[in-house]
């Protein structure tokens, strides 16, 4: 393996559970908006994409039929070797069978895997119970998908520690520090230290990869690339490119961090170069 230690990789989170086209008329919805994007992100740099669908109505949801759709619209592009990523939570109050069944089914090289339960925007339950979690690792085992751990708080990089140890996570294993969601730790660089820290406690080895929402999306992104992690980015988390202007497009998310690895003198990551540190085969 070539050196990678000064490779950044940007993951694009294009569209997520909640933003709709209320909020931005910018989010991609349907299934040929989001693979179109993504493709268009993979031009700019992308090397991993987060994939969220929606129904009908544009809302929150794990239907299997949206998540192929976008999947086969991606991979029919022979040019774009982007890393896709399936979410497996969708939103909330969602059933765990259509939960799992998109990356089971269609075999991405990378889930998402939320490793706990949380109170969600203070207003609803994000439910990933012991027992989803424990038939999810063992899932992503079956079908060689690699979780991508999902942690909202410092207690659940220690649920990580268990299901690890439990033979449910294998390592070396990928944590992204979803930061900022109302609910759970603040985006600051001072709780993005004391994450990673934790991380290297419970699971030494691992790589890592950060976000923030809101006003601390940009502090989180330098502070990333400066701590030697991977980034997110794109309009699951944030639909605004700086306060008061709403993005164009994710392609300007995944530009701007483009810009600022290679201004910190880093470099970002090709898709294959991805494989090589996420250790995907």
């Amino acid at each position: 393996m070539s050196d990678l230690s000064n490779k950044r990789i940007i993951t694009v989170a294009t569209t997520g559970a909640w933003p709709t086209k209320d909020n931005t008329p910018n989010v991609p919805i349907e299934p040929h908006e989001i693979a179109q994007e993504i493709y268009n992100c993979w031009k700019e740099g992308a090397a991993v994409a987060h994939i969220h669908c929606r129904d009908d109505h544009g809302k929150a949801a794990m239907v299997f039929e949206k998540f192929e759709e976008t999947v086969r619209l991606i991979r029919e592009r022979k040019d774009c070797d982007i890393i896709l990523n399936i979410t497996t939570s969708g939103g909330v109050n969602l059933k765990e069978a259509d939960r799992l069944r998109p990356f089971y089914e269609l075999k991405p090289e990378m889930c998402s895997y939320d490793c706990g339960t949380m109170n969600w925007q203070h207003n609803a339950i994000f439910e990933n119970s012991p027992q989803f979690l424990e038939k999810l690792g063992t899932m992503t085992q079956e079908v060689n998908v690699k979780p991508e751990i999902e942690v909202f708080d410092p207690g659940m990089i220690y649920n990580a520690g268990y299901y690890i140890k439990k033979g449910f996570l294998k390592k070396p294993c990928h944590f992204q520090f979803c930061m900022g969601v109302p609910g759970g730790i603040m985006a600051t660089t001072k709780n993005l230290v004391f994450m990673k820290d934790i991380m290297d406690e419970v699971a030494p080895g691992s790589t890592w990869s950060a976000f923030g929402v809101g006003k601390g999306a940009m502090e989180i992104l330098y502070a990333t690339i400066a701590m030697g992690g991977h980034i997110r980015v794109g309009m699951e988390d944030n639909v605004l490119y700086r306060k008061g202007q709403i993005a164009d497009s994710n392609m300007q998310f995944v530009a701007r961090a483009k810009r600022i690895i290679e201004e910190f003198t880093c470099e970002v990551a090709t898709p294959a170069e991805a494989r090589q540190i996420l250790g995907l085969s």
